[in-house]
């Protein structure tokens, strides 16, 4: 991906200086940190949204420019440069959790994906041009499929419709027409608009992260916020055991149809999933994998401590320097059987167990 340079004096500017000057800004110039936004990226981000969904306006394109580089930093949980860049290997760039966590749905959807792929060309071209304008990932485009198939006549079992699926009370609250006499959430002009404010607002108050975004717009934000305050977490990948089931798939269904959308190309899916995310998903390091796969040796060096609360894979492996792959090994499934049970018996050589106890992770 091409190196964005930061402006030298952007750092210099006070939280509170005045929205104008972040608008002067090129977006070719700016780089996003590497582990969170800053108090003013969020200021800005937070008031360009803000502008847009309350007064229902379309910003001037250098502010879009600026915003655009803030939402890009929304995907930080997927991919490790922020966005995906079709000239590398797609295993390269996306969250190792990612792999394994869409394999079921690749087998069983992949070669249905790759035909939208092709008959739906105009409804991504539209989609795309429109979330331009507000500043969005092109990536949320593939929202649509998930929540629809594109289909315009996609009605829900609990009313909601059109290739949104806008429940009628969210439609209205967001510009939408719907009565006995018209439905604009059947309008993709009109209804992708109003995703588009709707989205933006979920990632004002999603932790600016479009995973949790993803899981908000299927199950709400309530669901997602309860899943924080349990979890103790902002991450995805560490709270996702404390979202209802249909909410952890619906950010896996989009997951993966990014991958056939984006990566699978020309390759028909099934041949591209068994050489690469099939391999993945049976590896000794996946973290969804329960079977304990350790020698005899690493057995008889081991501790075992059972363990109960708000833990997390990545962050016990991070504060006991472990690698991940090395702790899944030891811990199959550890994230998934704890949100599940409530407990799990840890394993951890004895140099890393005296780690954890002394540190208390």
């Amino acid at each position: 991906m091409k190196t964005i340079l930061l402006i030298a004096f952007y750092g210099s500017v006070l939280l509170g200086a005045s929205l104008a000057t972040a608008q002067q800004v090129p977006a070719s110039e700016i780089i996003l940190p590497g582990d969170t936004l800053s108090g003013r990226d969020t200021l800005v981000a937070n008031e360009v949204i803000d502008e847009i969904v309350t007064k229902k306006t379309i910003p001037k394109q250098d502010k879009v420019q600026y915003f655009s580089q803030l939402t890009r930093y929304g995907f930080k949980n997927l991919f490790s440069q922020f966005s995906y860049n079709p000239k590398l290997p797609y295993s390269s760039q996306v969250n190792p959790h990612a792999e394994t966590y869409m394999s079921d749905y690749l087998k069983r959807h992949s070669k249905t994906l790759l035909r939208m792929k092709d008959w739906g060309t105009p409804y991504f071209n539209l989609i795309d041009n429109i979330f331009a304008q507000y500043g969005l990932p092109r990536e949320l485009k593939y929202l649509a499929v998930i929540e629809s198939h594109l289909s315009t006549a996609a009605t829900s079992w609990v009313g909601a419709g059109g290739p949104w699926q806008f429940m009628p009370y969210t439609a209205r609250d967001y510009g939408l027409v719907v009565n006995g006499v018209y439905d604009e959430r059947r309008d993709y002009y009109k209804s992708t608009h109003a995703a588009a404010r709707y989205l933006l607002t979920l990632y004002k108050q999603m932790n600016k992260d479009w995973l949790l975004v993803i899981a908000a717009y299927n199950g709400g934000p309530g669901r997602v916020y309860s899943a924080m305050k349990r979890s103790g977490s902002k991450d995805f990948w560490a709270l996702q055991y404390y979202l209802p089931q249909e909410s952890r798939n619906h950010v896996k269904k989009f997951i993966a149809t990014h991958y056939v959308m984006e990566a699978a190309g020309g390759v028909p899916a099934s041949s591209q999933f068994a050489e690469g995310f099939a391999s993945a998903s049976i590896s000794s390091s996946n973290p969804y994998e329960k079977k304990l796969t350790l020698t005899t040796a690493e057995m008889e060096q081991a501790e075992r401590q059972n363990v109960s609360g708000k833990y997390n894979s990545l962050i016990i492996a991070k504060n006991i320097s472990m690698d991940i792959a090395a702790f899944n090994r030891y811990n199959p499934g550890f994230d998934q059987s704890l949100g599940e049970n409530g407990q799990y018996e840890l394993i951890l050589p004895g140099d890393k167990m005296q780690l954890f106890l002394a540190n208390k992770y």
